[in-house]
């Protein structure tokens, strides 16, 4: 039974209870009898015992005996203050939204959690999502349950016993040449047109694109710099943009050349804004006076906006359906098939290691292959007269 007492404020009589937090000190919650506090001591202290005996802190102390699942919304908040707001948005997402769900349905305790337990719910999850969301899963999994050793709750981490599913391969769509002239002309002159560019011929990153602010253009010495990022999550239920002057890893921060092509589009944009923002006056935006993707009014434009608005854009001009994300790959495989070596293409792309830059386009890389094929024919020239 928790602890608590009375306490009148503003002629009421309030009962307080009293209770350990997670972390182990005593958490207080005001309950209102709605008592005036003359003449009904005994009716609030009446109700202060009963509420004693049934009160259930939403928040359960923190032993081994506590269910998995209850321990799982503790820890994210224990957690928070170290992360990143959109690292904490996309944890909080996938532990509410599936993996909560599934083991409170259980009530299987923390102390009781097996390896076959974690196992039934990633088969259970690859009924609905791919294998990639599961791998998410199990690094947020795996990250708590660390956490539980770490303090001694349990003594072995059962998600190391699991067998994570593999990986889905990954084959992005891109553009050619041909289709990029195609969709260049019909982005001119929409709001979609410089992050277009800035995806396709850069090779940006949606965060990149939509943060990309004037501050970070040097017209002087033409270079663009990406050193911040605009994303959106969602939070505590509802959608929000974080902008950050951080990028994904310390290898994305990079500088670019500024071609003559969109520099003069950059400059066109500028005046547009300045024009903009004079004749629309009070009503203009301020709060985005340095960023480049902005409207009519100022108001930037959302990540969310871009993903939604780039296929219709597709659609209306009977272009092939490919994801925003998509113009990066393309950008990719451009760089890739007009020779530009691997290790020149992590930094234009601002990969962290050039493995990652392999990884994801390997397969792209056609012109090696023809080396490759030249070299073996010299060098069996005689053999394969043989067989001629």
């Amino acid at each position: 039974m928790v602890a608590g007492h009375l306490q009148e404020k503003n002629g009421i009589y309030y009962m307080v209870l009293s209770y350990p937090s997670a972390n182990g000190k005593r958490k207080n919650k005001w309950i209102s009898t709605k008592l005036p506090v003359k003449g009904n001591k005994k009716k609030a202290e009446k109700m202060l015992s009963e509420v004693r005996q049934t009160f259930e802190p939403e928040e359960k102390p923190m032993d081994s005996k506590i269910k998995f699942s209850d321990y799982l919304s503790q820890w994210m908040e224990i957690i928070k203050p170290t992360l990143a707001l959109t690292t904490y948005a996309s944890y909080s997402y996938m532990v509410r939204r599936a993996i909560i769900p599934y083991f409170k349905a259980r009530g299987i305790p923390l102390v009781d959690l097996k390896a076959t337990d974690i196992q039934f719910f990633y088969l259970d999850q690859l009924k609905r999502v791919s294998a990639s969301t599961v791998i998410h899963y199990h690094a947020v999994i795996h990250k708590a349950l660390k956490y539980a050793v770490k303090i001694d709750l349990i003594s072995s981490n059962p998600a190391d016993k699991v067998e994570r599913p593999k990986k889905d391969p990954f084959i992005g769509s891109f553009y050619d040449s041909h289709e990029m002239e195609k969709l260049f002309a019909a982005a001119k002159g929409t709001h979609l047109e410089i992050p277009i560019f800035l995806g396709a011929f850069y090779g940006l990153r949606r965060s990149e694109a939509v943060g990309l602010r004037w501050s970070a253009i040097d017209f002087e010495n033409n270079t663009l710099t990406i050193r911040h990022t605009v994303t959106s999550c969602n939070l505590s239920g509802k959608r929000v943009q974080i902008a950050r002057d951080t990028t994904k890893t310390k290898s994305s921060m990079r500088t670019l050349p500024l071609i003559p092509a969109f520099k003069e589009l950059l400059l066109e944009k500028r005046e547009k804004q300045a024009e903009y923002k004079r004749v629309c006056g009070r009503s203009y935006d301020k709060r985005y006076l340095d960023y480049i993707c902005v409207d009519e009014m100022g108001t930037l434009i959302s990540p969310d906006y871009l993903t939604a608005s780039f296929p219709k854009l597709l659609k209306k001009n009977n272009l092939r359906h490919i994801r925003y994300h998509d113009l990066r790959h393309s950008c990719a495989s451009l760089l890739l098939a007009n020779g530009v070596p691997m290790k020149q293409i992590q930094e234009w792309l601002g990969h962290s290691d050039i493995a990652t830059t392999s990884n994801v386009y390997a397969h792209l890389d056609y012109n090696s292959k023809l080396v490759s094929a030249d070299a073996m024919m010299n060098g069996m020239r005689e053999a394969l007269s043989a067989i001629q």
